[in-house]
């Protein structure tokens, strides 16, 4: 849901907020073979991650993994640190190695900027962390909560495109200007003093109106690398559009191209789902999702 300090005039980088949900989802089952075997959607990100990892742990890969499904890549979502984090705890298990999530984030170099997908995978819920400091392996989870479980929220998504990801955003990163500290104090204050405490009264609208404030401000200073507030024109419409008919927390996960918000009540969010695929119909590439709150970390699943 956005990052709250992007140039860590306080000495820690980044700083970030964001929320596990249910039904978009990475789900694999890993077995031993006599040879490595990768079948199922993002496979070949998954044929990365075991390597990276069977190396790093000293164990084989001689393994058969069948992916029964995967977030979809660069959208947003964390789809990398779910299936590095999701293939490394199937390891660790398989193998009765003993790490924490943490050690196979380290080894996977994930949360190098971001640690919500980190601590979504041990927690669920809502996850604020504390970004980057001097001496941050990976990091550290602030805040944990539980969300409502009637919060719904909307995604969407905009097939053409994928976010800035690898060495495009590493530039990108390079080339933005400073992000002001007065802002990221702004930020920090919204959310510890209005935000957090909207969430644990199951005030949706309060919360949603400092996550778009939030948004706003990650987005504005995001515009120049990817083109305005959110990377696809499409999605601006439709976001805008959500807004007007009661949808709060307006936003882009990551560098998008997925848009989100959020609405209290599950009947009125069917509604406006099905409103908006009428409404945006001649958007070809526009998808519209419904998803819940996770409020636990990932399975693991021994048989």
């Amino acid at each position: 849901m956005g990052f709250i300090d992007l140039s860590g005039s306080l000495g820690r980088h980044f700083g970030s907020v964001g929320i596990a949900l249910n039904e978009i989802s990475t789900r694999l089952s890993v077995s031993h073979a006599n040879t490595c075997q990768i079948t199922g959607p993002s496979a070949e990100r998954a044929k990365t991650c075991l390597t990276q990892l069977s190396h790093a742990l000293d164990v084989s890969d001689n393994l058969n993994i069948t992916i029964e499904s995967a977030i979809p890549e660069h959208v947003g979502l964390g789809s990398g640190t779910q299936m590095s984090l999701a293939i490394g705890s199937a390891l660790n298990a398989l193998y009765g190695l003993g790490l924490t999530v943490r050690d196979i984030a380290a080894v996977t170099e994930r949360g190098l900027r971001s640690g919500i997908g980190i601590g979504i995978f041990e927690q669920g819920g809502l996850v604020v962390d504390g970004g980057r400091g001097e001496n941050t392996i990976t990091p550290p989870v602030l805040v944990h909560l539980a969300v409502p479980a009637e919060w719904r929220f909307i995604l969407v998504f905009d097939r053409r495109g994928q976010g800035l990801h690898g060495l495009q955003e590493i530039q990108a990163f390079k080339e933005l200007p400073p992000f002001p500290q007065q802002e990221a104090a702004r930020l920090c204050y919204l959310l510890l003093m209005q935000g957090l405490p909207a969430l644990a009264e199951n005030d949706l609208s309060k919360f949603g109106e400092v996550i778009t404030q939030l948004q706003q401000s990650v987005g504005e200073h995001f515009s120049s690398a990817q083109g305005g507030v959110f990377t696809s024109p499409e999605v601006t419409q439709a976001m805008q559009w959500l807004a007007e008919q009661g949808a709060v927390a307006i936003g882009q996960t990551s560098w998008g191209p997925t848009g989100f918000c959020a609405v209290s009540d599950t009947d009125l969010v069917e509604t406006i789902v099905c409103q908006a695929r009428k409404q945006f119909a001649h958007f070809a590439n526009l998808s519209f999702v419904t998803a819940s709150a996770r409020n636990n970390g990932g399975d693991v699943v021994c048989y």
